[in-house]
C-alpha cells in the first residue's frame, strides 16, 4: 500500500527463517496456507497477507502462532497467483502493479474462503487478521462482512472517505508511532470518525517507536527496545480474537 506523502509502501524489514507448520491447499481458484490447531476447533482466522504475498515466511510464522492459540488460520493468495511485490522491484512502477491488486477487491477471494472454513473445516467463528496491504483488506471485511466477528487490521493504510467507519465487527487497529507510510494524522483522524459513527467496538492503539512492519517482520529478538513491543502486539491481537470469537 502507499499513500501520496510516501509512495513506497512498506519497508521489507527483517525476514524470518522459517518453514511453517501447515501445508499449501487448493481453495477454488486459488491457493491457500492452512494450518490447524492441535485439538478440535470451530474457530478460524483469515490471515491476509502484504504486499509481498501469500508465500512470506512472516506471514505464516503469524498463522502457524494464531494455530498454536487454538484457531484454524489460512492464509489465502489474494493475488491469485500474479507476482506480488518484491524489493528488487522499482518502486516509480509500483502503482502500475497495485493497479489489478485493491485490497477492496477481493470479494471472490473472500467468498470461496469462508466457504471453505464453514464447509470443509466446519468452522462456526470466523475472524480476520491482516498486515500492511491486509491490514486494509481486513478493514474492507470488517466493513463487508458480517459473519466476520472479529478483525484485527496491522497497519493498514488509511483511506479519509465516508463509507469506512461504520464496521459491522469489533476491529482493532494497530499502528507504529514511527511509521512512514502511515502519518499519525491520519491515525488520528481515523480515530475521530469512528468516534463519531461507529457502533460496534474498536481500538485504535499506537505503539511508541515503532515502525511500519514491526509486528510481523523483526525477529522478537532483534533488540531489547522493540522486542516488548513487538510481543505486546501479538498479545494485543490474540486477545482482541479470544474476547470477540
Amino acid at each position: 500500500m502507499a499513500n501520496e506523502a510516501n509512495p513506497c509502501p512498506c519497508d521489507i524489514g527483517d525476514r524470518m527463517e522459517y518453514g511453517g507448520l501447515g501445508h499449501e491447499v487448493q481453495i477454488e481458484h486459488t491457493r491457500a496456507y492452512l494450518v490447524k490447531p492441535s485439538t478440535a476447533s470451530d474457530k478460524a482466522i483469515i490471515v491476509i497477507h502484504d504486499i509481498y504475498g501469500w508465500q512470506l515466511s512472516n506471514t505464516r510464522y503469524i498463522a502457524d502462532m494464531l494455530a498454536a492459540n487454538g484457531y484454524i488460520a489460512v492464509c489465502p493468495d489474494f493475488y491469485v497467483g500474479k507476482e506480488p511485490w518484491s524489493p528488487s522491484h522499482d518502486w516509480s512502477k509500483f502503482q502500475e502493479w497495485y493497479e489489478d491488486k485493491k485490497p477492496t477487491k477481493i470479494n471472490k477471494e473472500v467468498d470461496a474462503v469462508l466457504r471453505f472454513l464453514k464447509g470443509q473445516c466446519e468452522a462456526k467463528h470466523i475472524g480476520a487478521v491482516g498486515f500492511c496491504w491486509g491490514g486494509a483488506a481486513t478493514h474492507h471485511l470488517a466493513l463487508q462482512y458480517p459473519e466476520v466477528k472479529a478483525g484485527v487490521s496491522v497497519y493498514g493504510i488509511v483511506r479519509d472517505r465516508e463509507d469506512i467507519y461504520e464496521l459491522k465487527c469489533p476491529t482493532l487497529f494497530i499502528f507504529g508511532e514511527k511509521d512512514e507510510v502511515i502519518p499519525l494524522d491520519q491515525v488520528n483522524a481515523l480515530e475521530t470518525k469512528l468516534k463519531e459513527k461507529c457502533t460496534v467496538d474498536y481500538m485504535v492503539k499506537i505503539f511508541p517507536g515503532q515502525t511500519h512492519g514491526f509486528v510481523h517482520r523483526k525477529r522478537e529478538d532483534i533488540n531489547s527496545t522493540d522486542k516488548p513491543r513487538i510481543q505486546e502486539a501479538r498479545t494485543d491481537m490474540i486477545n482482541w480474537l479470544k474476547k470477540y470469537m
